[in-house]
């Protein structure tokens, strides 16, 4: 489906700021925390795991559009009704530690049902970092074929930086940066770059040809919900205005 004109505002200028609580995250306390500092913050919508409950709980915290992820497309329907805006499949970085695989025929896959389930709902689709980056491309297209309204990147949780400060903070978000060039130029849907990304490097998201960036632990692991509105601020602030296309 065509994104709405809801969502098409929140990309028209390319700096879309999506604050990520977590896919397996299921703690209202946290939740609450998280999507309270991405409203003060400015950010543009937040992502939640995919749960009827939350859904309910964060609309009464905030007007932000909200977006939920899972890896089961059955938990989706219901996180609709309550009240979701918007549904994705992914990001898979925390299950790949639990032996999870995800190649492009599962992705594929996890699209179809979720296209069959919700016909006329946004998706997004997170695309495989394990997957080469022309994999990735050919796998994008596909899955824009297949009903996906916006891609995300994602990148290896586990990647060490070489080196400390603003140089490290480079290489944790290279994959990620590899990932968003790769799919910008490949697909005409809005690509939301996410996965080890600061306030360092979301302008290089934004230059390679993110419409977005997804923040999740540069958020969500601090503990003070001031701090989390301030580094969401910062987030903000970083990405520079573009001329709407």
């Amino acid at each position: 489906m065509a994104l709405s004109s809801q969502w098409r505002s929140v990309f028209a200028q390319r700096r879309a700021v999506k604050i990520i609580s977590g896919i397996t995250q299921f703690d209202p306390q946290v939740v609450g925390r998280v999507v309270r500092a991405a409203t003060r913050g400015g950010a543009s919508y937040v992502d939640l795991a995919a749960d009827p409950d939350l859904v309910r709980f964060a609309r009464e915290l905030t007007h932000l559009p909200l977006c939920v992820s899972t890896i089961d497309p059955e938990r989706l329907p219901a996180c609709v009704a309550a009240g979701a805006d918007m549904v994705e499949l992914g990001n898979f970085d925390p299950f790949y530690a639990q032996g999870e695989t995800f190649d492009g025929a599962r992705v594929r896959a996890l699209t179809i049902h979720t296209r069959e389930l919700l016909p006329d709902i946004p998706l997004a689709v997170t695309v495989p970092h394990t997957l080469p980056l022309d994999a990735q491309a050919e796998l994008a297209q596909g899955l824009v074929a297949l009903g996906a309204d916006v891609l995300q990147t994602e990148g290896s949780v586990s990647l060490q930086p070489q080196n400390p400060g603003v140089l490290g903070l480079i290489e944790k978000a290279a994959p990620a940066l590899a990932a968003t060039y790769t799919l910008a130029r490949a697909v005409a849907v809005p690509v939301v770059c996410a996965s080890g990304l600061s306030v360092v490097t979301v302008p290089m998201a934004q230059a390679v040809g993110a419409a977005g960036v997804g923040i999740g632990r540069a958020v969500n692991r601090l503990e003070d919900e001031w701090a989390m509105t301030a580094a969401v601020r910062a987030i903000v602030e970083a990405l520079v205005p573009t001329a709407v296309v």
